[in-house]
Formats: structure tokens, C-alpha cells, sequence
């Protein structure tokens, strides 16, 4: 087994989805406390974002929640986490996640873990971090995103590093062993940072 990690989740808060996206959730919380790990999460106990903590500590795994004072009563905070970060804002949640992170499982979710996904995916493309970033997605929830990202490649408006920049996972134990390999750090360069042509 690797090095202990600190794996933050990305994950749906959202109470309307199929339950096996729950089910998923839970197998990643599970996975995530058999390996080892820790998890750092959105700090609500409501839907996947509660499924995966609850799974995790039920393994013996800590557990991190950070959410901003805003969503303390929308998401209804999970108390049963080890620790309980309250943040002013979402933007310093997400700084806070990071800090607290070696690497990221971002599971199916919405506009919220979208924005999360793409800051952390930007910033390792830009070679701001080498933290391993996984996409699991098991039924092709976000095979749409790989094609929009696939169009602005060809079109020129991203470059192929950002493709190095993440990993796809189908399976649970496939997101775990992609997320304990060693990562090869992106090196950013002046036209990284500009909206050059290829």
C-alpha cells in the first residue's frame, strides 16, 4: 500500500439523483478508509457528500469537512466529522480543501463540482500543483465534458498537457491506484498563459 494520503472528494449535495451515485459514494468512502487514507470533504452530511464521509469513518478512515457559514444550515454540516471547518465563503473553502489535500477523486456531481474540479485542473495544467487529480465515472455522467474538452483542444483554446493533467476512472480500485501513482509534474510555459496558437 502507498503513503497514507489526504484525499479530498468532490461530490454531488444534491438529494434528487439516483441512489447509485449514494452507492458509489459510499464504495469510494469505503475504498478510500480499507487503503489507508484520510478524506477531505465538502463538510455536509447530506447526499454522496455525507455517503462518502460516513462510508470513510465507518472504516476507520478521519474525516475533514469544510464548509462556508452560508451552507452550514442549507447542507446541514456533518458534526460526526473528526473535524469541522466553518469558512467565510466558498472561494476560501476551496483554498482550505486544497491546502488540506494530496489528491483529488472527483465523483459525478453538478455546477458546484464542476467549478471545483475545473480550478484544481487549471492549476495543475499551469504546474501550480502535482497533486493527482481522478475523474471516477463509472455510467459516462461526464463523457460529454471529455468531448468539450476534446473541441477546444482541436480549436485551440486549451493545449494536449491538459489532457496529462488528469486521469478516468471507471471502477473505485481504478480511481485508487490511479490516485497513489506517482505524478508527472507539468511544466507551464509563457504561451500556458496566453491565448497563443499552437
Amino acid at each position: 500500500m502507498s503513503d497514507s494520503l489526504a484525499v479530498c472528494v468532490f461530490c454531488a449535495s444534491s438529494s434528487k439523483i439516483d441512489p447509485r451515485f449514494l452507492d458509489l459514494a459510499a464504495e469510494a468512502g469505503a475504498e478510500l478508509a480499507r487503503r489507508g487514507h484520510s478524506l477531505v470533504s465538502g463538510g455536509a452530511r447530506v447526499s454522496c457528500m455525507g455517503a462518502v464521509a460516513r462510508a470513510a469513518r465507518a472504516g476507520g478512515a478521519r474525516s475533514v469537512g469544510v464548509i462556508p457559514e452560508g451552507l452550514v444550515d442549507l447542507e446541514v454540516s456533518d458534526e460526526d466529522n473528526d473535524e469541522l471547518i466553518v469558512t467565510l465563503d466558498m472561494r476560501t473553502r476551496k483554498g482550505e480543501m486544497d491546502r488540506r489535500s494530496d489528491a483529488f477523486l472527483v465523483l459525478p456531481g453538478g455546477i458546484g463540482t464542476l467549478e471545483e474540479l475545473f480550478e484544481i485542473w487549471t492549476a495543475r495544467t499551469l504546474g501550480m500543483h502535482d497533486k493527482p487529480i481522478v475523474i471516477l465515472d463509472p455510467v459516462g455522467v461526464y463523457e460529454p465534458l471529455r468531448e468539450l474538452m476534446k473541441g477546444l483542444a482541436e480549436h485551440g483554446f486549451t493545449r494536449p498537457k491538459t489532457f496529462d493533467a488528469v486521469s478516468w476512472a471507471s471502477t473505485v480500485p481504478e480511481a485508487f491506484d490511479l490516485l497513489e501513482r506517482s505524478q508527472v509534474r507539468i511544466e507551464a510555459t509563457p504561451e500556458d498563459y496566453a491565448e497563443a496558437e499552437l
